[in-house]
C-alpha cells in the first residue's frame, strides 16, 4: 500500500491517479482532519505489530501494510471548536503531533521525504550552509533584525541592486521578493520585528531544477522581459519556459546537496547570470511542478508515480530510500 499525505491539490491526485490505474493501492489523509474530524488508533493488543488505523475525511484505512509513503503537503491539525482556551487546543495538537508523527515514524516504509529531515530542509539558512559546502555559488547574503546592519548591507550593495525576502511564503500572506527602493529606507526600523533575508539581486533566467530520486528535471523560466522579473513565481504565465540541460558538474554538486539534506525530492531554485554562472537561491522539499511540467514539456508527474512504485515493488527486502539518504555524506 502507498500512503499520502496531503490534501486536495493538482499534483497530488494526478500521481495518485497515475498509480491507481495502474493497479496501486493508495490511500490519502490530510492533517487538518486531526483531530477534530478524524480518528487515530494504534493498537498494541497482542504483544506483536500493533493494529495501525486512521480513518478521516477521505476514509478509513489499516497503515500495517504500509511500504512507501508520500510527504506531500501538510496542513497543520484542527482542533475541536469546543476547546476555549489556547492552552487546551495546543495541548490538544500537541498531543495529536506526537501521536501522529510517533506512528507514521514506526511504519518502517520508506518516506519522499522522511518527514523530520524534510522539515529541517525547509529552514533556508541549513539550505544555505549545505549548498555553499558542496560547491554551489550562493548570492550575497544577510539574514538580520538589526536595522543599522540592514542599512549598511544595503548601503554596500546599493539601493535598487538588493531585494529582500520572506523565510516562509504562505498563501495567506504572500510576500513575493521585492527590490529595495528609496522610499523602502524610510522603514528599515521595522527590521527588528522579525529577521528578513536582504541579497544582492542577480540578474539573469531563473531555473526550477526538479530532483525525483536520481532523476533532475531542468527548466529555464526567463522572466526578464515581463512586468515583474524581480519574482518569476508572479509572472510566470508571461514568462518564456524552456527545458534545459545542466551543465554535468552542477547536477552532481545538486544530487549532492539532495543527499545531504536527506531529501528525495525537492524544486531547486536558482539563477543563471549572463556570464553562465549558476547561483543558487533554495530548495523546496515540497515544491510545485505542474507549471515547468506543463510549459516545458517535463513528465514530472509519471516520475514520481514511478519512484513511488518502484519503492513499492521492492517490499521488506528493499534499503530504504530515506536509510540510503540520510546516511550519504557524498
Amino acid at each position: 500500500m502507498i500512503l499520502v499525505i496531503s490534501y486536495d491539490e493538482d499534483h497530488t491526485l494526478d500521481v495518485m491517479g497515475r498509480l491507481e490505474a495502474a493497479g496501486r493501492e493508495v490511500v490519502r489523509f490530510d492533517l487538518a482532519d486531526f483531530p477534530a474530524h478524524g480518528v487515530i488508533n494504534l493498537d498494541y493488543s497482542d504483544g506483536g505489530p500493533p493494529d495501525c488505523t486512521l480513518t478521516a475525511s477521505t476514509g478509513s484505512a489499516s497503515l500495517d501494510n504500509c511500504r512507501v509513503a508520500w510527504w506531500r503537503r501538510v496542513r497543520p491539525f484542527t482542533v475541536d471548536r469546543t476547546l476555549r482556551t489556547a492552552r487546551d487546543q495546543g495541548f490538544a495538537a500537541s498531543e495529536t503531533s506526537q501521536a501522529l508523527h510517533g506512528l507514521f515514524h514506526g511504519l518502517g516504509c520508506s518516506w519522499i521525504n522522511p518527514p523530520s529531515l524534510d522539515a529541517i530542509a525547509h529552514h533556508k539558512p541549513y539550505q544555505w550552509e549545505t549548498a555553499r559546502r558542496v560547491g554551489l555559488t550562493l548570492p550575497r547574503t544577510l539574514v538580520t533584525n538589526q536595522p543599522e546592519r540592514a542599512r549598511r548591507f544595503i548601503q554596500d550593495v546599493g539601493v535598487g541592486r538588493t531585494v529582500f525576502k520572506s523565510f516562509l511564503a504562505h498563501a495567506e500572506a504572500w510576500r513575493e521578493t521585492r527590490l529595495v527602493r528609496p522610499a523602502d529606507l524610510a522603514h528599515l526600523d521595522a527590521v527588528r520585528y522579525a529577521p528578513v533575508i536582504f541579497q544582492e539581486f542577480v540578474p539573469g533566467a531563473d531555473l526550477r531544477v526538479t530532483v525525483v530520486g536520481e532523476r533532475v528535471f531542468a527548466a529555464e523560466i526567463d522572466a526578464s522581459a515581463t512586468s515583474y522579473p524581480v519574482d518569476m513565481r508572479t509572472v510566470v504565465d508571461e514568462a518564456r519556459v524552456r527545458p534545459v540541460t545542466l551543465p554535468p558538474a552542477l547536477t552532481d554538486a545538486l544530487l549532492r546537496f539532495m543527499r545531504r539534506l536527506g531529501l528525495v525530492y525537492g524544486a531547486i531554485d536558482l539563477r543563471r547570470r549572463p556570464d553562465g554562472q549558476y547561483v543558487f537561491f533554495e530548495v523546496n522539499p515540497a515544491g510545485q511542478w505542474l507549471f515547468v511540467e506543463q510549459r516545458a514539456g517535463l513528465p514530472i508527474s509519471a516520475e514520481v508515480a514511478a519512484l513511488l512504485a518502484r519503492i513499492d515493488e521492492r517490499g521488506p527486502e528493499r534499503a530504504t530510500v530515506s536509510q540510503t539518504l540520510a546516511g550519504s555524506t557524498a
